[in-house]
């Protein structure tokens, strides 16, 4: 996958870079312009042109001057070989270091880059390991509530129980006391009833014999 990378934007100045620019070479050392077989051209203006002597020479000077003004305004903007040369050398030498320094700030805002990434990676770890933190303390302290509540009904319900316990032996025991006063009375009731029985039964014997 070819991931695409923006070069961040430099201000001006920032990597201190040298400007580059083209010098103008001024060309002092031209040499003198030689013009070959000048007697050829003075003799045909001679000829040809039906001009004197003096006439072909001055013309010939002033053509002479001329081609060498020519030649030496456009030698100005030229160079030797040699300049050439270094010149190219020169702006070599420049192009290196300019790369040299554009890769040095990419590797320096890539090693940045990195370094925040790391940065971020740590905090969001830090980050993760404290709410791990907070919400085992939050289910630690849920579940010690929880059992704490568990134990206080366990103790309610035991409690209860043994009030229920205690009710049901005091029922129990209010029953059979008062099974104890039921069968007590029935005894007392019974001997009460034979008593009446043999009272009236001997009275009975007693005016049956007084009849006969």
């Amino acid at each position: 996958m070819i991931r695409s990378f923006a070069f961040p934007s430099y201000p001006r100045g920032f990597l201190g870079l040298r400007t580059l620019h083209t010098s103008r070479i001024l060309y002092n050392d031209m040499e003198t312009v030689h013009i070959r077989d000048t007697n050829h051209f003075r003799q045909r203006l001679m000829d040809e042109g039906k001009f004197s002597e003096e006439q072909s020479n001055v013309i010939v000077n002033i053509m002479i001057d001329a081609l060498r003004g020519g030649v030496a305004h456009v030698s100005q903007d030229l160079a030797s070989r040699e300049k050439l040369t270094k010149l190219t050398y020169q702006q070599r030498v420049d192009f290196s270091k300019l790369r040299e320094q554009l890769l040095t700030a990419d590797r320096s805002e890539i090693h940045n880059l990195q370094n925040e990434h790391e940065r971020i990676r740590k905090d969001l770890e830090t980050m993760r390991n404290k709410l791990r933190e907070e919400i085992t303390k939050a289910n630690a302290g849920f579940k010690l509530d929880l059992s704490l509540e568990k134990g206080r009904i366990r103790e309610e319900s035991s409690h209860h129980d043994m009030q229920i316990k205690e009710i049901d032996t005091r029922i129990d025991q209010e029953v059979t006391n008062m099974k104890m006063q039921i069968d007590s009375v029935k005894t007392q009731v019974m001997q009460w009833l034979i008593g009446v029985c043999t009272g009236t039964f001997a009275l009975v014997l007693a005016y049956v014999r007084l009849l006969t």
